[in-house]
């Protein structure tokens, strides 16, 4: 957490906040967007926070399962005084503490707790803490406050509610609290994980260990290039490359690990969100048009593609189930043919180059109603500046 941020690390965390500041700009034309736009003495980070996961685009960490980004960056977003150097250094440590500290939830845990929440209010503690200097002890504070009231249930999932959204603000909210109390001198618990009332006592059967990394943990987050859960994107990458072939025709058979079953197994959906969190959705869309883009998940895309997921059958494969969450895998097939992949475009081990990002975070701007030039003032503000305030001050502009 005390090491030096090298170049190249920041680099790679400028690519990151681009992409969250992508996924929230094309959310500004939500219901979620519209609410928040309203809320009292909200800063523009305060109505950032709620938009980075809306449209189910933003990065991922596969073996901890949670999502960093739309967390960490809101967080750093609404504080004042210094570089934006310094701002991407306080969100590589954000992460590596998310991250350690999500990896080591278990499956009973994701059962129940959204990974993002449990693990954020760490991830937003640190983040906070280090870029506000704080020392050692205060740091072990911080994160001792927010995890000794972290949560967020997963019911949320079966309800048409914002909870996801609030799980976000909520996580950045306790995270900060903490921070700022404990540089102030308020202590926290130090064994908030591991103690016998713990947060791993409560929600977990077996924690994994801490594992420590040579470099930094954002070098292992994935970027998503699809506007649907993640656990339906290694079959629309198999499905894109059987189309290649033109071998993707008539009824289909999606194999995948258990989780994205538990998660993405909906034949029919109703609603943009169900879409998001479809297989036979997803797979439906690229049978019939191809590359999946954000208007193939509305409503008039909901019921023209219903003849074409009444042919996608989706099963649980041991192999993949065994994978996972290392690799997210899946396999589909047709009768006239078969693509099986281990990993998802944007991996680690397939990345998308930085063009894909910025071309990315473009499109994202683009349907979120951003004019041109302002997006590409943004880009440039991200890849080649140094203020922060910078990119507050047009975020303002655009929410």
């Amino acid at each position: 957490m005390r090491r030096p941020v090298d170049k190249i690390v920041r680099t790679k965390a400028r690519l990151h906040l681009l992409d969250w500041i992508g996924c929230a700009a094309g959310a500004r034309r939500t219901d979620v967007a519209r609410i928040v736009a309203a809320l009292p003495g909200a800063g523009v980070a305060d109505r950032a926070v709620w938009l980075g996961n809306v449209l189910e685009m933003d990065d991922v960490h596969r073996t901890a399962i949670l999502h960093p980004g739309p967390v960490i960056w809101p967080t750093l977003l609404g504080k004042s005084g210094g570089t934006l150097d310094q701002a991407l250094d306080a969100g590589v440590r954000g992460y590596e503490a998310m991250i350690g500290i999500g990896a080591m939830f278990d499956g009973r845990h994701y059962a129940f707790w959204h990974n993002t929440a449990t693990a954020g209010a760490f991830g937003a503690a640190a983040a906070a803490a280090c870029h506000g200097g704080a020392d050692d002890a205060q740091l072990v504070s911080a994160l001792g406050l927010a995890g000794s009231v972290t949560g967020g249930l997963w019911q949320m999932r079966h309800e048409p509610v914002m909870a996801k959204q609030w799980h976000l603000a909520h996580a950045m909210a306790t995270g900060k609290a903490a921070a700022r109390h404990a540089m102030a001198g308020i202590t926290g618990p130090r064994f908030v994980l591991e103690g016998p009332q713990g947060l791993f006592a409560a929600t977990c059967d077996a924690p994994r260990p801490l594992r420590l990394v040579d470099g930094w943990r954002i070098d292992e987050v994935s970027f998503k290039p699809w506007g649907a859960c993640r656990h339906a994107h290694p079959a629309i990458d198999a499905a894109l490359d059987l189309k290649a072939q033109g071998k993707l025709t008539g009824d289909v058979t999606v194999s995948t690990y258990r989780d994205a079953l538990v998660f993405c197994d909906r034949p029919d959906p109703a609603t943009v969100m169900e879409a998001k969190f479809s297989l036979q959705h997803a797979v439906a869309i690229v049978a019939e048009r191809g590359v999946p883009q954000l208007a193939d998940f509305e409503p008039d895309a909901i019921a023209a593609l219903a003849e074409a997921r009444a042919r996608v059958r989706v099963v649980e494969s041991p192999v993949f189930t065994d994978a996972y969450p290392v690799h997210f895998g899946a396999s589909v097939a047709s009768a006239q043919g078969q693509v099986t992949l281990a990993d998802a475009r944007g991996d680690p081990e397939r990345p998308l180059p930085e063009s894909g990002v910025v071309g990315k975070a473009r499109a994202l701007m683009d349907w979120g109603g951003v004019d041109g030039a302002q997006a590409e003032a943004m880009i440039a503000a991200v890849l080649e500046g140094d203020s922060l305030a910078d990119i507050r001050r047009i975020m303002e502009e655009w929410l």
